[in-house]
C-alpha cells in the first residue's frame, strides 16, 4: 500500500501530461477541440476516466499487484481539421509517448539534482528512502508509457502512427481490426506477447540507473 502512494501520484501525472500533449500538438496542427473542450490542462478532474484512472488501480491496489498501471479519458482530436490529415495525424500521436520520453528524462535529472546536493554519507539513507522511490518509479512508469503506446495495435498511438504510413489500400485493410484492438491488446498482454515492445523501455532504464549510480558514486 505503501508503494502506491509513491506511485499513484507519478502515473497520474503521467497520463494526464500525455493526453495534453495530444491536445496540444492537435492545437499546433489546427484542431482546437481539446482546448475548447478544456482538456489542454494539467488539472487531472477533465481527464480522469473511471475505468482506467480510478476502477483499475484500485483493483491493483487491492489485489496487492506489483503490476502499475492506468489511462486517462482520451483527449478528444477531430483530424477533418489537420493542414495535412495523414501527416498531422502521425504527430498527434507521436506527442504523447514523447512526452513521457520527455517526463522520464527530467525525473533523471532531478534524481540527479537530489543526488548531486546530498549531505555528504547522507546517500544510502537516500537510496533506501521514498524520495528515490518517487524518482525511480517517475523514470520507470512513463519509459513504459511511451513504448506501450507506440504498440501498434488499436486504439494505441501506435496504431495511428502505422494506419498513417501504410499504403492506402493497406491502411483501409489495417483499420478494420480497430474494433477488435482491445480484445487483441488483452490476449496479447495476457499470453505475454508484447515483451519485445518493453525491451527497449527495460534497456533504456537500466542504462539510465547505471548512469545515476555511477555519478551517485563519484559524488561519495
Amino acid at each position: 500500500m505503501e508503494q502506491w502512494l509513491v506511485v499513484l501520484p507519478v502515473l497520474l501525472l503521467s497520463v494526464v501530461v500525455h493526453e495534453c500533449a495530444h491536445g496540444v500538438a492537435a492545437e499546433w496542427a489546427g484542431d482546437p477541440t481539446a482546448r475548447l473542450l478544456g482538456r489542454i490542462t494539467l488539472n487531472p478532474i477533465p481527464h480522469i476516466d473511471p475505468v482506467g484512472s480510478i476502477l483499475v488501480p484500485v483493483l491493483l491496489i487491492v489485489t496487492h499487484s506489483t503490476f502499475f498501471f492506468a489511462w486517462a479519458k482520451p483527449v478528444p482530436v477531430n483530424p477533418l481539421n489537420f493542414r495535412k490529415p495523414r501527416r498531422d495525424d502521425i504527430i498527434v500521436s507521436v506527442a504523447g509517448p514523447v512526452s513521457n520520453l520527455l517526463l522520464a528524462l527530467i525525473f533523471t535529472l532531478g534524481l540527479l539534482a537530489v543526488v548531486a546536493f546530498l549531505p555528504h554519507g547522507s546517500q544510502l539513507d537516500f537510496w533506501q528512502g521514498n524520495y528515490f522511490q518517487l524518482f525511480k518509479y517517475g523514470i520507470w512508469i512513463n519509459l513504459i508509457l511511451a513504448f506501450f503506446n507506440l504498440i501498434p495495435i488499436p486504439p494505441l498511438d501506435g496504431s495511428h502512427i502505422l494506419g498513417n504510413l501504410l499504403p492506402r489500400e493497406a491502411a483501409r485493410s489495417y483499420e478494420r481490426l480497430r474494433p477488435y484492438g482491445f480484445i487483441i491488446l488483452l490476449v496479447a498482454i495476457y499470453f505475454n506477447l508484447l515483451s519485445i515492445f518493453f525491451l527497449p523501455a527495460r534497456l533504456l532504464f537500466t542504462t539510465l540507473m547505471k548512469f545515476v549510480l555511477a555519478i551517485s558514486s563519484a559524488i561519495m
